[in-house]
């Protein structure tokens, strides 16, 4: 593998809706040296390269040859060939969620990642939210878990089930928040304005007795993207759309016989702490994290396995729908799959 410089290289190889961000913010962040993109739509690419006035490179392998780095923002299917090639390259690569289509795939690329020293990093960005950071030094050992991720109908990542769609960001945040194995999980899910799933819940269960509660849906009126942490220090709501948060909890040196006697105040007994981090562009923070590790300076935020494991939990729940719906059974996943 190549190392890579104080100021590695790096380019995009996708600049659709979302690729087109990847350029947007790569092209202008400190400590990389941005090579350009690619993109298989040669009218995209002049679009995007015209619009954010960077180069673009007519075919992939040129674009590897160019950088130390890749992000990958292509169809979900195509996630594997496109990183296995880069990987056994020597380059590192951020692979946008959901990691890959299948697991088989996902043990594949971390394979070749181990086998050619080169880091894998998940685009899961929604751990750079600021209500996330913000909340994260208070959480200790959560016991229930609700998120609530609602959205109108949008022809964008409505060719798959909105498991993999919309849930899987919250997948990933309560695996990361909860810590520990999921050990069972009921689901249930419908299609309402497509042929796959466009509404799911799904309740999971992990080995320590913890317990999640997850409604996806992107046939809402409203969107809506909430966060509830219980845990037994107090309660935390957090507003991923705002990224704004607050936790409750118990004030230090409470008599709890005393509540018992008569109605008090809240405020007499609950501390409300707001919570607060700062102000920054998630997307551009997943960026900022991946270059760091790149130059061997921190390690991967999201790893290729933790992509790996919130895909084996999206896909536990697929066909747990699929199960009880034996009619999607197969079409919860499409063969073209658009959405990163």
């Amino acid at each position: 593998m190549r190392s890579a410089a104080t100021e590695p290289r790096i380019g995009v190889i996708g600049a659709g809706a979302l690729g087109y961000h990847h350029v947007r913010l790569l092209s202008a962040l400190e400590g990389v040296r941005f090579v350009g993109f690619h993109d298989v739509s040669p009218e995209r690419a002049a679009q995007v390269s015209n619009e954010l006035n960077v180069p673009h490179l007519s075919d992939m392998d040129s674009l590897l040859r160019e950088c130390d780095a890749v992000t990958i923002v292509v169809p979900t299917p195509a996630h594997h060939a496109v990183a296995k090639n880069a990987l056994e390259q020597g380059k590192h690569v951020l692979i946008e969620k959901p990691f890959t289509a299948t697991l088989d795939e996902a043990d594949d690329l971390l394979a070749t990642a181990a086998a050619s020293g080169a880091l894998i990093q998940t685009g899961h960005v929604e751990r750079f939210n600021r209500a996330i950071r913000a909340a994260v030094p208070y959480i200790e050992a959560p016991r229930f878990v609700v998120c609530d991720r609602l959205a109108p109908f949008s022809p964008r990542g409505a060719d798959v089930a909105v498991v993999l769609d919309l849930m899987i960001h919250d997948i990933d945040l309560i695996l990361t928040l909860v810590g520990g194995h999921v050990a069972d999980l009921a689901a249930v899910g419908v299609p309402v304005l497509s042929p796959f799933v466009d509404i799911a819940n799904a309740r999971l269960t992990f080995a320590s007795g913890a317990v999640a509660n997850i409604t996806a849906s992107r046939v809402s009126v409203e969107r809506t993207r909430k966060l509830r942490i219980f845990q037994a220090s107090g309660y935390m709501s957090l507003d991923l759309a705002t990224g704004q948060g607050v936790y409750y909890r118990l004030r230090k040196g409470v008599d709890l016989a005393e509540l018992a006697r008569g109605p008090l105040a809240v405020d007499a007994f609950v501390e409300r702490i707001s919570l607060s981090a700062p102000e920054a562009e998630p997307l551009r923070l997943e960026f900022e994290s991946f270059a760091a590790a790149v130059r061997g300076e921190a390690p991967v935020v999201v790893s290729g396995e933790d992509g790996r494991e919130a895909l084996d939990v999206a896909l536990r729940i697929v066909r747990e729908i699929e199960r009880s719906l034996p009619a999607l059974a197969g079409g919860a996943l499409a063969t073209d799959s658009r959405v990163t």
